[in-house]
């Protein structure tokens, strides 16, 4: 029997979207009878009569790879259907937590579970409980010795309960795979010696084993839980698998190389209780191999399905050089000459290189060339040097940038770090967590001018406004205030009044009055706080944002997007310390939470990257992006920039391959992973990177290599070769 379903397959800019975009509309507008749904209309009867709703729209569930794509895939559906059928989109992990949530009830009568709502944990939240939970055998286990450091070694043990959950592994098989799988000193840097290996697989397992089974009692619930729950216990049952089948009657899902393998599972049963599917395939893509991902095993599914292989149908630098390219890296003694569509920019030390690239993107933007928008600059590891230099350099002449997916830890933005020492000086037993430095920079935060509410008529456009970030109390004037009104104390620090400084009248009217009122409202806090009045830390937090940055309103979009994180962060990790109260029957004081939470901040494990995370964005502005970002995004620019083309970071994985993922792809052969085998991989990686990032670009790609690293190291890594192929582009050095 001939299968109703779709496998759209090509590589980069084939138009394997659109296809999908194109199948969607064809089903809605079958069943608002439209006469173009040729040999798919025999299928959504036969799926409609299964579901018992015979003449109703069958209820299509929509699947992206990530969120942003996600995002993206719904807006496009929406559109093209003008509105007239809901899309329900989801990322294969949102599924799975969905419906964990959803059916709750049904997960605790199978585990004989707490009836109790679950709680999601956040991973920062997740590595803090796991690592007190562990406390005990962690120092007895003594670390060090297996040559990792202990937040690594956390970090490693969680991600593995995930890679496990994510390929339909049991938790409990974990510690033999790694023995199987990691048993040669030279494929990993645990350790020297094949004891400590084994010591360290067997603590692992025995580790995540009561991590599961304490998580399970509390009702907290990680990314990993949710897998395993999902897949061992949810997805197997019969009446679960009748809920879905009444639920969804098709499936679209974009981009199944970035699946996990369990999602296959979940497409196995819709398509055996008749529903129909449509899936697309990338060969060049694969991003998310390494982390939870398993394209081979998702491949799987077009047996079932009929094939479709879509040709390139957007211009690209793919079509004609893609092989090209690819073979001169595998064979760097190849001799050939790249056209002038690949050019190089080649210098001795890394901060030429950053002055030099900037002064190619201005002279093309100035001449008229490419338009900003129209430019990227990929790196294999985007660092805070690359980014601030090209930043500054690139804005100082009018040409706006865009980072993308830039995350910076929390505590690094002064406005958070003023809202903890806040804290501090309102809650008694932290006075250990501020000092006078701290004391000072919150009080130049708090003290900003009322300019920041902008204009509020026509009279006032006439008006020079104070700058937003102009405060009252400037750095050398909190200095001499915490100098002579500022008394520490490891209990109870506080702010003293302004009269305590013989020679106040030195500060001025305006801050003398903005420290004033400062004090006061730390005063009036601290006073309700010893009255109980005040909830909690979190409703402190809110009142202070309200009181001293106007509620966010006018903030750039860096400062609020890390207040409105802040918030999150404040509100999950209260609401799973009042779980643990209420399952632990402990009291603490409120100071033991508020000191973990600022400590737990200050570690920088916490980035700002509220919900939604979709920000307007500058049309006219310059993307920054590192290798994984950029191809995760599926972005497309006229003109490229591969910085620190020269680097070893191009051939490895980095922080996009987790500890031991090969192992748990479906086609492991159960043999040692060899350092040969890594080499492979990193090979095919490379090659699947090239092929993506040249499908990804229009016109030109630039090379941008120097000849000694950050570090002072020559360079030589994998596209060495390309740029000795490639033509050096002449560009004098005009910025001062």
């Amino acid at each position: 029997m001939v299968s109703d379903s779709i496998w759209i397959t090509g590589t980069t800019g084939s138009g394997r979207t659109n296809r999908l975009v194109t199948q969607f509309c064809d089903w809605v507008e079958l069943q608002a009878g439209q006469p173009s749904y040729g040999r798919n209309k025999r299928m959504f009867i036969a799926a409609a009569k299964v579901s018992g709703r015979f003449r109703q729209i069958p209820k299509i569930l929509v699947f992206a790879a990530n969120d942003d794509s996600r995002r993206d895939l719904a807006d496009r559906l929406t559109s093209a259907i003008a509105g007239r059928y809901p899309v329900i989109a989801k990322t294969p992990l949102g599924f799975f937590q969905d419906e964990v949530m959803l059916f709750w009830p049904l997960l605790i009568q199978r585990l004989n579970l707490r009836a109790q709502f679950p709680l999601r944990l956040r991973p920062e939240t997740e590595q803090e409980l796991a690592t007190r939970l562990w406390r005990a055998d962690l120092d007895a286990a003594n670390i060090q010795t297996l040559g990792v450091g202990e937040y690594r070694f956390v970090r490693r043990t969680l991600d593995l309960l995930q890679l496990a959950a994510t390929s339909g592994t049991p938790p409990e098989e974990i510690s033999s795979i790694l023995g199987q799988g990691l048993a040669t000193d030279s494929v990993t840097d645990v350790t020297d010696r094949e004891e400590n290996l084994d010591r360290s697989f067997s603590l692992m397992g025995e580790l995540l084993l009561g991590w599961r089974g304490w998580c399970l009692e509390r009702g907290l619930l990680s990314y990993g839980l949710i897998c395993e729950l999902y897949w061992r216990y949810l997805l197997p049952d019969a009446s679960y698998q009748q809920h879905l089948s009444l639920r969804y009657q098709a499936v679209l899902a974009d981009d199944v190389d970035d699946y996990p393998a369990i999602a296959r599972d979940l497409f196995e049963v819709l398509l055996n209780q008749g529903a129909v599917g449509a899936f697309t395939y990338n060969p060049d893509g694969k991003v998310r191999l390494g982390l939870n991902a398993d394209p081979e095993y998702m491949a799987g599914l077009k047996a079932r399905c009929q094939i479709e292989s879509l040709t390139q149908e957007r211009n690209c630098l793919a079509d004609s050089l893609a092989d090209s390219v690819v073979e001169l890296v595998k064979e760097p003694g190849w001799l050939i000459s790249l056209p002038s569509s690949i050019g190089s920019i080649q210098t001795t030390a890394r901060s030429q290189l950053l002055r030099k690239t900037a002064e190619v993107i201005i002279q093309a933007v100035q001449n008229g060339e490419v338009q900003p928008e129209e430019i990227v600059v990929i790196a294999p590891g985007l660092d805070a040097i690359a980014r601030y230099t090209l930043t500054e350099i690139l804005t100082s002449k009018g040409i706006a940038v865009e980072a993308m997916g830039d995350q910076r830890p929390l505590i690094s933005s002064p406005v958070i770090r003023a809202l903890l020492t806040m804290l501090a000086l309102v809650y008694p037993g932290l006075g250990r967590l501020v000092d006078r430095d701290a004391v000072a920079e919150m009080l130049v935060v708090l003290s900003r001018k009322d300019g920041e509410q902008g204009n509020r008529g026509d009279l006032d456009d006439q008006i020079p406004q104070p700058s937003v970030f102009s405060p009252y109390i400037d750095p050398v004037r909190a200095g001499l205030i915490v100098d002579h009104c500022y008394a520490p104390d490891p209990e109870q620090p506080r702010l003293l009044p302004v009269t305590t400084f013989t020679r106040w009248d030195r500060l001025g009217h305006k801050a003398t009055t903005a420290y004033e009122q400062i004090l006061e409202w730390v005063e009036k806090q601290r006073s309700q706080q010893e009255q109980r009045l005040i909830p909690n830390a979190i409703t402190l937090l809110d009142r202070a944002i309200q009181q001293f940055l106007g509620n966010g309103s006018n903030l750039p979009y860096d400062q609020l997007s890390a207040l409105r994180e802040l918030m999150e962060t404040a509100q999950h990790f209260w609401e799973v310390d009042g779980r643990l109260r209420q399952s632990e029957k402990i009291d603490t004081p409120p100071h033991t939470t508020i000191a973990q939470f600022i400590v737990l901040l200050r570690k920088g494990t916490i980035t700002a990257t509220p919900y939604p995370v979709k920000r307007l964005k500058s049309d006219r502005a310059v993307t920054l992006a590192t290798i994984f970002q950029y191809r995760s995004r599926r972005k497309f620019h006229k003109w490229q920039f591969w910085l620190d083309a020269s680097s070893p970071l191009w051939l490895s994985g980095g922080a996009a391959t987790l500890y031991g993922a090969n192992l748990f792809l479906k086609d492991w052969s159960r043999n040692p992973w060899t350092q040969a085998d890594s080499e492979i991989a990193d090979q095919e990686r490379l090659e699947r990177i090239l092929r993506d990032l040249l499908g990804r670009a229009g016109e030109r790609v630039y090379l941008c290599h120097s000849d000694l690293a950050v570090n002072g190291q020559e360079q030589a890594g994998g596209l060495s070769s390309l740029v000795n192929a490639s033509f050096p582009l002449s560009v004098e050095l005009t910025l001062t």
